[in-house]
Order: C-alpha cells, then structure tokens, then sequence
C-alpha cells in the first residue's frame, strides 16, 4: 500500500511518526511518500534519514498541494493519508487497508478516534467531553488524521480541491454504506494544550468548511447540525450540563473569529501540540 504524508514544518514530529510506522513493518511493504510543503525547517531531511521513505518537495505551504504532489508519487493501493503528527503503526495501517477490499461495499476507512485530553485546562476538556460523543464522528472519516481510500474510492475525483477540509471532502464522495470506522485501530489526537490554541483551532476548522460547503464542489458535504451537542449529547446525559455550557460559548466565540478571518491565507495550525 502507499502512504502519503503531507508536512508543513514538522522538523519536530515527522521522524517520530515514520520510525512508529515503519517499526514491525515487512521490507517493502509501504511505499511511504512524504509531501514536504513550503518547509522553512529541516522537515524533508529528516523524513529522507528515515530507510524506505521517499520525499517529494512543494515550494508553496498548502496542504492540498502536499498531497496532489504525493498522490502524483505515490505507486500502489490502497492508499493512506496520514497527518504528520499521527501515530499510526504497522500492524494499524495493515488493518485500516483490509477494511477497503470492497466485499461488502466499503471502500474507505478511518481509525477510532481517541481524544487526548491529558493535562488540558478545563474548558478544553469540557469542550472534548461534548465533541467526542458527538454521532457525526460515527463512521464518519474527518477529525481522525487518517484516511485509507481503495483505487476504486480514489476514483472517484480528480484531484484535492484547493481547500483546507480535505477531510470533509473525502467523506462527502462516500455514501453510509460505503465508509467505516475501524474500531481496532486507535488513532490519537492531540487536543490543545490552551483555550486560546483551541479556540484558534476551532476558528479555522469552521472556516475550512464553511469554503469548502460554498465553493461548489461537486460532492454533497453533510449538513451541520448545530444542535446536536444539545439534542443528542447533553440531554441524554444532564450530568453534562456544565461541559455543555462551555461547549455552546467556545463554539460561539469561534464562529464570530471565523466570520471575521477569511479562511485559506495559509496552512495554520495549532502548535501547541507540537
């Protein structure tokens, strides 16, 4: 299988991710192919120190770009798009493939989604308890910083949109029954380290797919539905009043910062988790 990595100044992180990956893993086995994108660090240096990675360089920092330009590379399905900061491990990239063999209809695929909360101050954890019971993350691919796509799935558009929700996107070419959840492979998300990290975070999440549901894009992106953090989280479990409270400010606030930040001028993010 291949896997493709877009990376945008992640010096700190890259070398990480790929020794986890390729521990345990057969000679041969992944073609690894990272998109090093409008690097100013060390980024593509130390993903070529790592034995049986390939690099592919991007002069502009664009995510999209990153991983047109290592699809371009790439050689084999199925195939793995795997954020930079995502352990994923052999054993996890073999599962993720054989849940796309497209038997019984599922051609893309996505880990479990774990959030690490671990020391965050208590508006980011009250913020977490509402988004992880959310049911829009169930089988669904976004928000886990993975996705493995069969060649018939990749066949299905052209090329990624010139968009931050690359996430979105592929989950809306794929009906229900198409896409799956792989419960065995845990895939841990890094929450922020500080409310304003989140809230930056959320900011331009809200703005990526507000671009994304206006640009025209000729996939049905699923609606928001902004009630459900009340309707299908905290009423069914009042202990989660106080959480839910901070969970309905934090996404208020966000939005306003949203309306105000056009979403696009560069690939940002949260480095807090870094």
């Amino acid at each position: 299988m291949s896997i493709v990595v877009a990376a945008h100044n992640e010096a700190t992180v890259i070398g990480r991710t790929l020794r986890h990956l390729l521990d345990g893993a057969e000679p041969g086995e992944f073609d690894v192919v990272v998109a090093a994108n409008g690097c100013t660090d060390d980024t593509a240096d130390v993903a070529r120190s790592v034995p049986g990675v390939r690099v592919v360089e991007v002069e502009r920092a664009s995510k999209p770009a990153a991983l047109n330009a290592g699809d371009a590379a790439a050689t084999s399905f199925p195939r793995i798009y795997l954020d930079a900061d995502i352990p994923l491990s052999a054993a996890g990239a073999r599962a993720l493939a054989a849940r796309v063999s497209g038997a019984d209809g599922v051609i893309a695929a996505a880990p479990r989604r774990v959030l690490d909360t671990k020391g965050r101050p208590l508006l980011v954890r009250a913020y977490f308890a509402v988004n992880g019971r959310l049911p829009a993350f169930r089988d669904a691919l976004f928000g886990r910083g993975a996705i493995v796509l069969s060649k018939d799935a990749r066949a299905r558009f052209d090329e990624f949109p010139d968009l931050f929700a690359d996430d979105l996107f592929l989950d809306a070419l794929f009906a229900d029954g198409e896409k799956r959840e792989v419960a065995e492979v845990p895939s841990v998300v890094a929450t922020p380290t500080r409310t304003e990290d989140l809230l930056r975070r959320l900011g331009r999440v809200r703005g990526a797919n507000t671009a994304l549901r206006a640009a025209g894009a000729a996939v049905a992106v699923r609606p928001a539905r902004k009630a459900s953090w009340l309707v299908d989280v905290v009423l069914p479990r009042p202990w989660l009043w106080p959480a839910g409270a901070c969970y309905a400010a934090l996404t208020l606030l966000a939005e306003r910062r949203a309306r105000r930040t056009p979403e696009g001028a560069a690939w940002a993010r949260d480095e807090s988790t870094r």
